[in-house]
Parts: structure tokens; C-alpha cells; sequence
């Protein structure tokens, strides 16, 4: 039987009843064939794959038919008399230079958890505490793909201090995790930060006793002791807070290793380590045995020449002795802060 072509619908009755999705292809292929450069981009996933599949059943339509369907458009486009971007997201990209930076910030942050729109960015630097709360009261699927997302030392660190019959699911739930889509993971991701981010834009990234903390490390220890016995009768939990996050001269015997006090105090000028070593050993008490540490820790050659300067300086104010008692403490609170040296966690009071 031979075969005929396909021809043009009649040009006796050239509008047959279209789908609405009919009539959309009808007219990208239109525009394509214009030469328009259309961007498709932005519709849903199904809503690409519907009209690729559409125009792909397309095949010859008469001219009548084109007409109709492009008079149509024509007359739906003039009736809109406005078109605003649909969507939150679409609205801030549209309003971007006309809001102050503070607004956008905060209304995208609203739409998409955080500046980026990948939640996992967010949900990998939650705390451990939260991400074992997750782990603990998702089902196992969700937990596996938590799990996947973490480097490796955090899930294998997690994963030690989960329930043995937990932690085996969560391993064999990670081999089911291997045909999942991104979309899947990139909703799960959404739906966690929803639930257990309770992360807000901040002017600070560190908390108030930390600021505190690091304000009275750089302070003179008269003052500091001033301070902390009005903090401990005004609120002493916030007080507890700040004296996590001191680091005084009297410290350094428990907190620094003996090892990395030559390098802390290199760039310390030797008036002004002698001048706190003087100091501290008039003083007595603490003070006077964290001198002896330091001073043991050195090199016998650098230790004698701070010795002799110690000798040479006389009787120290203690205006200067405490200045420069901070400046000894401060430089090795830097050398901890840029990871030269780790300082000796202790068990808080």
C-alpha cells in the first residue's frame, strides 16, 4: 500500500479545535523560524519537556490555520496592559536597583534561605548538635543524604557518636542514595533548612561574650577583673560566656605548650617582654609562676638576656608591667587565632 505524505490541514476549514498547548508550539516554531532567539530557560522542567514532545508531533499546518492561531496571540498580547514578574524571586531581581542593599538582602534571604540558592551551603555549616538532631529524627533516606553531603572527617566524626543500629541504616541507606535526583536533594535541602535553620542576617558574626572576650584580652587586668566582678553581680551567665573566651596572661601555663612559646614571642619587642616578665615575677602568685614557665620554655641564651634586661630595668610601674602583660597574652592569642599554634582546651569552670 503506498504511502501518502501528510498534507496541510484544509483550507476549507483551516481552524480545527487546538489544545492551548497546540497553539503555544505553533507559535515558537513560528518565532523560531523568524529567527527570534527565544530563552526557555526559566519555564518549569515539564513544562520544556511538554513542548519539546509538542512540537516534535507537529508536522505540516496550513497557512490559514497559522494565521488564526498567530491573530490570537496577537489580540492576547494587546489586551495585557501589564506584566509584572511573576514570583518573589523574580520581583527582587526585577526591583535589584531600586531597593537598598539591607531589604534585598533580607527578602532573598527569606525566598532562598541565604544568598545562594543551594540550602546544603547552609546545612553543612550547622552545628553538630543540629545535624545529629536531623539524623536522629528524619527517616533514614533524608539521613543518608545529610550524610553523603558532609566531608568525609565530619560524617565519619557523626557517625561515631550516633547508636549502633542507627549508624548501620544511615551506611546502607547512603547505597540507595545512588539514583536520586539533584532535584530531589535540592527540595530535601530546602525542606531542612525550613525546619531546623534558625539562622538570622546578623551585624555581628561572633556572639556578644566572645566580642566581650576578645575587648578584655587586649584589656589591662586591673580593668578586666573590674569588669568580670560587675558582669558576675549584673548577669553571671553572661559573664560565664565572656571568661570562655578570655585568654590572659596567667593562662599561658595551662593553655600553650611549651613548645610554641619561642615562636609566640619572636615578635614581642625585649623591653617589653622583659618589662612583663618583671612585672609578673614582683607580683607573685600566678603571675610570677607563669613568668618562670615562660622563661624556662626559652632557649637558656634568650632566657639569660631576658634576665639581665629584667635586671637592667629597674623597679616596673605597674601601669607598664600590666600593658605589657597584655601584649604577651595578645600575641599568643594571635598566633592561636591564625592557626599557628593550637592552644590546650580545659574544662570550662
Amino acid at each position: 500500500m503506498r504511502h501518502e505524505p501528510d498534507l496541510p490541514q484544509s483550507a476549507t476549514d483551516p481552524i480545527l479545535p487546538l489544545s492551548r498547548r497546540r497553539k503555544a508550539a505553533i507559535i515558537v516554531q513560528l518565532l523560531i523560524s523568524d529567527g527570534s532567539k527565544l530563552s526557555l530557560a526559566d519555564l518549569p522542567d515539564r513544562l520544556q519537556e511538554d513542548l519539546t514532545a509538542e512540537l516534535a508531533s507537529i508536522r505540516l499546518v496550513d497557512r490559514d490555520t497559522v494565521n488564526a492561531v498567530a491573530a490570537e496571540f496577537a489580540d492576547l498580547l494587546d489586551a495585557i496592559g501589564l506584566s509584572a514578574p511573576g514570583g518573589v524571586a523574580a520581583a527582587l531581581d526585577a526591583l535589584s536597583d531600586h531597593l537598598s542593599p539591607d531589604i534585598a538582602t533580607r527578602l532573598r534571604g527569606r525566598v532562598t534561605g541565604s544568598a545562594n540558592a543551594d540550602p546544603w551551603d547552609r546545612l553543612i555549616n550547622l552545628d553538630n548538635e543540629t545535624i545529629q538532631r536531623i539524623l536522629t529524627a528524619e527517616n533514614t533516606h533524608i539521613g543518608a543524604i545529610l550524610m553523603s553531603k558532609l566531608p568525609v572527617p565530619r560524617a565519619a566524626e557523626l557517625l561515631g557518636k550516633l547508636p549502633g543500629d542507627l549508624a548501620r541504616r544511615l551506611a546502607v541507606g547512603i547505597k540507595q542514595t545512588e539514583t536520586i535526583a539533584p532535584q530531589s536533594v535540592a527540595r530535601i535541602g530546602a525542606a531542612l533548612i525550613a525546619n531546623y535553620s534558625t539562622t538570622l542576617d546578623t551585624a555581628f558574626t561572633a556572639p556578644p561574650g566572645k566580642r566581650v572576650g576578645a575587648i578584655l584580652n587586649a584589656a589591662k587586668p586591673s580593668m578586666r577583673d573590674t569588669l568580670l566582678t560587675g558582669l558576675d553581680a549584673d548577669d553571671q551567665g553572661f559573664a560565664a560566656d565572656v571568661r570562655k573566651s578570655i585568654f590572659t596572661f596567667e593562662d599561658i601555663p595551662a593553655r600553650v605548650r611549651p613548645v610554641d612559646l619561642p615562636m609566640c614571642l619572636r615578635d614581642i619587642a625585649p623591653d617589653d617582654l622583659a618589662t612583663a616578665m618583671a612585672h609578673a615575677t614582683t607580683t607573685g602568685g600566678d603571675a610570677a609562676a607563669t613568668a618562670s614557665y615562660i622563661l624556662d620554655s626559652l632557649s637558656q641564651r634568650m632566657a639569660s638576656q631576658i634576665r639581665d634586661t629584667m635586671e637592667d630595668l629597674g623597679e616596673v610601674s605597674a601601669e607598664a608591667g600590666e600593658s605589657a602583660m597584655s601584649i604577651v597574652s595578645a600575641a599568643v592569642r594571635a598566633q592561636a587565632d591564625t592557626g599557628r599554634i593550637t592552644l590546650i582546651q580545659t574544662e570550662a569552670p
